[in-house]
């Protein structure tokens, strides 16, 4: 360690010593290195998580149930070995040091690359193979998600993905109950054990097809079209949809239901009634439909691709989840 104390002129006297001689600090350091990692107990790691998330050591004993003197020795031996205090003991619990912050923080990543380590071997040894269960939203219009599926595709050709469509809230459930291992849907209330990754935002249009009145008029308000009858989409309806939807009064007269876009779109042009569809939809199918509202008022929301957590993903779905992730980045970079 340096000193804070500058030595005097007189103590700096220069020495006959071989050049090779000047640096041996540093390899003692790297010995020293290679001796703990050689030692330390890789478990003491997972330990001190352990009692840093569980707010103490008590805490920690009761969740792994094991004896309260054991956790607290081996947090003693942990430090003993580091050199430094890690905790501070209190009455409501332990509160890590900066050390033991800093501690944290590797411990996170080291865990972080240990559940890598089935995914990177499995992709080295050219062993991925399997199926992916998917369930996603009717008519889903993503470039980005449509490049990551090939590109999948061509890096794992022995992974197959078997897409379900359903409603939001019927991936939503999928996903939660394990039926599927990814979703693609939107959600106003993120679902406990769940993790969202942001694919698109969706904004949804009032249409009418070419035998209706308002054909290539001007765009309307909301209230111009409450006597109006409506194409709905049932449970494939997103929140923000129905809140909107209920607040002008509109759809109370049906005129037909159908949750897959698809048909909407096609019954919407058969002039059986005007009705939502998301604006991606209707731009990309080239249909003969016409905008009736404003844009600044329509109603709009995330789309998310949507998996367990990452400990509960298997490589195929990490690595499906790899490249749409990646696609995003690059299409936004």
């Amino acid at each position: 360690m340096p000193s804070n104390h500058r030595p005097s002129p007189r103590a700096i006297q220069p020495v006959a010593a071989p050049a090779a001689q000047a640096v041996p600090a540093r390899a003692a350091d790297t010995t020293n290195d290679r001796v703990f990692a050689q030692r330390i107990d890789w478990n003491l790691f997972k330990l001190f998580v352990e009692i840093v998330r569980s707010g103490g050591i008590g805490a920690a004993a009761r969740r792994l149930n094991r004896q309260q003197p054991s956790i607290s020795a081996a947090l003693k031996r942990l430090e003993d070995q580091l050199g430094t205090t890690l905790c501070h003991r209190r009455a409501s619990g332990v509160v890590p040091t900066a050390a033991g912050q800093a501690l944290l923080k590797i411990c996170e990543q080291m865990a972080l690359a240990a559940r890598d380590v089935p995914h990177e071997v499995a992709k080295a040894a050219g062993t991925v193979e399997g199926s992916i269960r998917l369930h996603m939203i009717s008519s889903l219009v993503c470039p980005a998600f449509e490049r990551a599926l090939v590109g999948f595709n061509t890096g794992y050709p022995g992974i197959e993905i078997k897409f379900d469509i359903a409603p939001h809230s019927a991936v939503i459930q999928a996903v939660a109950s394990g039926e599927a291992e990814m979703g693609i849907a939107g959600d106003t209330a993120v679902a406990a054990g769940l993790t969202y990754y942001p694919l698109m935002r969706e904004t949804q249009q009032l249409y009418c097809g070419p035998r209706h009145p308002h054909f290539g008029e001007m765009l309307g308000h909301p209230g111009d079209f409450v006597q109006e009858r409506f194409i709905l989409t049932g449970e494939d309806e997103t929140e923000q949809l129905r809140q909107f939807r209920r607040r002008f009064g509109l759809g109370e007269r049906v005129g037909g239901l159908a949750e897959n876009l698809h048909e909407v779109r096609r019954l919407i042009e058969l002039g059986l009634g005007i009705g939502f569809l998301p604006t991606v939809v209707a731009e990309a199918a080239g249909a003969m439909l016409w905008p009736l509202l404003p844009v600044d008022i329509l109603p709009s929301y995330h789309v998310y691709v949507i998996t367990r957590g990452e400990g509960e993903r298997g490589t195929a779905t990490e690595l499906l989840l790899t490249a749409i992730l990646a696609e995003l980045e690059r299409s936004e970079s």
